[in-house]
């Protein structure tokens, strides 16, 4: 029998479904367009080490200045987009992301690091806020289609990193200097962005009775913070792989360098197709049911990367560890927006809450790594707890029931 419909709030109908449609397809494009800005930094990275003269410690460092841009920009993008709709809100943080990145390429290309840093301080916050603007259109999006449509858009998400991987590749290979890598994806990201929203949906204003949701009331919400913590399991599990799931195959398994990176790819594949068919599942299963049942894929995976005697066991583990932490970010933010009225405040809420997971696991895992307490392999089991939490709150994912006028 089929689930409850997990988007009860808007049928379709009330807007033209071309124009609907047409809001899909831009929205995907967005979500990939955000993939790509963050991997073509990210896929430059030995360059700009070799350009900055850093250290893999003071590396490190550097890396936490775009996540800590992004959490800044969090907290402040719900009220953003609740005041100004996805399209301004948009359009403004990609002009911050590309100006960051601008001044990123400036930072390099004079090897300074201070300017570097504040440039990827400016390209999170405007990254952070992109995130939860075009997680509020998608959802809105969804809404009006009346099917699961935020495993696909983050699905997009994924494609845009690969894509922004393999133009760094290309343009290391071919001579390219960072500098003007970054400076193309600035401008290819603003313009294309600009296109898309020019399809996104009209704004509509939800009557929220005598005043609408606040920051401060949407962190006093057991389900909201409930989702929150949802997500934060899910990436924890996703970063974690991203951050070490290579490493773990060369130091814990002896394995070499391109099997390393034959692991991540399983990953980031299995991922990307469970993204990618998840709206099916959800609409045949529900969404706690799916993401238990993902939880436990993730659990044989991991179970299987720390445990398996030979490595084709071990790249068989990494692709049900992708598949099993496919689903729960994208998940939470349609859960997060199950009413419009409030979804924007309450997606910028779960988004902070979730995002400390990448700000938190790789020191943590890093340090349980070391080779005189847990070992690569080991400190890996640490993901474990996040699993059995994440399924042990996948019921505050049911779809919400939205009270009519309010």
């Amino acid at each position: 029998m089929p689930a409850e419909h997990p988007f009860p709030a808007d049928r379709p109908g009330r807007l033209d479904p071309r124009t609907v449609e047409r809001a899909r397809v831009a929205v995907a494009l967005v979500f990939a367009l955000n993939g790509l800005v963050f991997a073509s930094w990210v896929s430059r990275l030995p360059a700009v080490r070799e350009a900055l003269g850093l250290s893999t410690g003071r590396l490190g460092l550097l890396l936490l200045c775009l996540a800590v841009g992004s959490v800044i920009g969090l907290p402040t993008s719900g009220p953003l987009v609740s005041r100004s709709g996805p399209v301004r809100t948009l359009l403004a943080a990609v002009l911050v992301a590309a100006a960051g990145l601008l001044l990123v390429a400036t930072g390099v290309g004079t090897a300074r690091v201070p300017v570097t840093g504040a440039g990827l301080v400016l390209t999170g916050l405007g990254i952070g806020v992109w995130d939860v603007a075009m997680n509020v259109e998608g959802a809105d999006v969804e809404r009006r289609l009346g099917r699961g449509l935020m495993p696909r858009f983050h699905a997009a998400f994924s494609l845009g990193t690969v894509a922004g991987a393999v133009l760094g590749a290309a343009a290391a290979g071919a001579g390219l200097s960072v500098q003007v890598q970054l400076v193309g994806t600035a401008v290819l990201a603003a313009g294309a962005t600009g296109l898309c929203l020019r399809a996104f949906l009209p704004a509509v204003q939800h009557e929220d009775g005598p005043r609408a949701l606040s920051l401060a009331d949407a962190w006093g919400e057991p389900r909201t913070l409930l989702i929150g913590v949802l997500v934060l399991c899910f990436a924890f599990t996703e970063g974690t792989a991203n951050d070490w799931l290579a490493i773990a195959l060369v130091d814990g398994h002896g394995a070499g360098e391109a099997v390393g990176a034959l692991g991540f790819a399983c990953f980031v594949t299995a991922m990307t197709l469970c993204r990618t068919v998840g709206g099916a599942l959800l609409a045949r299963h529900g969404r706690p049911p799916v993401l238990r049942a993902t939880a436990v894929l993730a659990v044989a995976g991991l179970s299987l990367v720390v445990l398996a005697p030979a490595v084709p066991l071990v790249l068989g583990g990494a692709l049900l560890w992708g598949a099993g932490a496919a689903l729960g970010f994208p998940v939470g933010m349609s859960a997060a927006a199950d009413d419009p009225r409030g979804a924007a405040v309450r997606v910028s809420v779960v988004s902070s809450i979730g995002y400390t997971a990448f700000l938190a696991g790789p020191p943590l895992v890093g340090l349980l790594a070391e080779p005189e307490r847990l070992g690569i392999l080991h400190a890996l089991l640490v993901v474990l707890v996040a699993l059995l939490v994440g399924a042990s709150v996948a019921g505050s994912a049911a779809p919400q029931p939205v009270a009519a006028g309010r």
